[in-house]
């Protein structure tokens, strides 16, 4: 069954300026769960030439994180599409039509990592890539992401009871057969989530 308090599993310490790096044991790890009050998942797109945005909730999520091994670092993700909302409705209705999501056919869109992509320092940060399969209408293709986890600003350095991380990157919606409206819809379509993590004891 879905929940909407999923859990994040990892090992996680940071640096003074706030990236991720090293410096707690293995017995040490914390677990965190993903705050959805602080959470959003958002997409830009263009309408007759004006940038506009919507969001999308999200059904469940897992990110697997190793100090050590970061590199190994897993994010899945998986967005309820039917209930995405832009700020017009004739525009949630068109996008949610079958010439677009078809969200009755495919009423979610799944996001799982393949690979990560270190910043040159080695952090989750500054650079860092999410290489991914995302899989949109029953249509999986490769996707990338900017990837940047910190500890909130102002905090101590050894306090991991707050986490935020933001995932970034565009994809073209014709790719996945989203091509409905090309006259007034741009086929670029801009990803945008920011996620708050709560460590659990």
């Amino acid at each position: 069954m879905l929940s909407r308090r999923q859990t994040l599993l990892g090992l996680i310490s940071l640096v003074g300026s706030p990236g991720l790096a090293t410096a707690v044991g293995a017995s040490e790890s914390p677990g965190y769960v993903l705050d959805l009050a602080s959470t959003e998942v958002r997409f830009g797109f263009q309408l007759n030439g004006f940038w506009q945005n919507g969001t999308m909730p999200i059904l469940s999520s897992h990110i697997a994180l190793n100090p050590k091994r970061l590199a190994a670092t897993r994010v899945s993700v998986s967005l309820d599409a039917s209930a995405a909302k832009t700020g017009l409705i004739f525009a949630t209705q068109a996008m949610t039509s079958p010439e677009v999501l078809n969200v009755e056919k495919f009423p979610t869109i799944s996001f799982a990592t393949r690979r990560i992509l270190l910043s040159p320092e080695g952090r989750l940060s500054n650079g860092a890539e999410v290489i991914g399969d995302l899989t949109l209408r029953g249509v999986t293709r490769p996707l990338s992401l900017s990837v940047d986890l910190f500890r909130r600003p102002g905090s101590a350095v050894e306090d991991l009871s707050r986490l935020d991380f933001s995932l970034r990157g565009s994809l073209s919606r014709a790719a996945f057969g989203a091509s409905g409206y090309p006259k007034l819809v741009s086929d670029t379509v801009r990803l945008d989530i920011r996620a708050s993590l709560q460590q659990v004891i």
